[in-house]
């Protein structure tokens, strides 16, 4: 009698392959695209913010991306 088909090695031994794969992958992947992308509305708020751009400005451009938005 063979003991070593019996037990954990037999029913797990496709784990560790596994995690292997998926650590590779997880290392691989691109940082970047995890990263939050910040909107243009949002660099527009922090451009007023910072005193940047003047409140017509940021109301002219504001608007502009409202109207681009729509037309999506």
């Amino acid at each position: 009698m063979n003991t070593f088909t019996h037990g954990w090695g037999m029913g797990f031994g496709w784990l560790v392959p596994l995690l292997i794969i998926g650590l590779l992958f997880y290392f691989l992947q691109d940082k970047n695209k995890t990263k939050e992308k910040s909107s243009a509305q949002d660099i527009l708020d922090k451009r007023y913010a910072s005193g940047g751009i003047d409140k017509k400005e940021y109301d002219d451009k504001s608007k502009h991306l409202k109207e681009q938005e729509l037309k999506r």
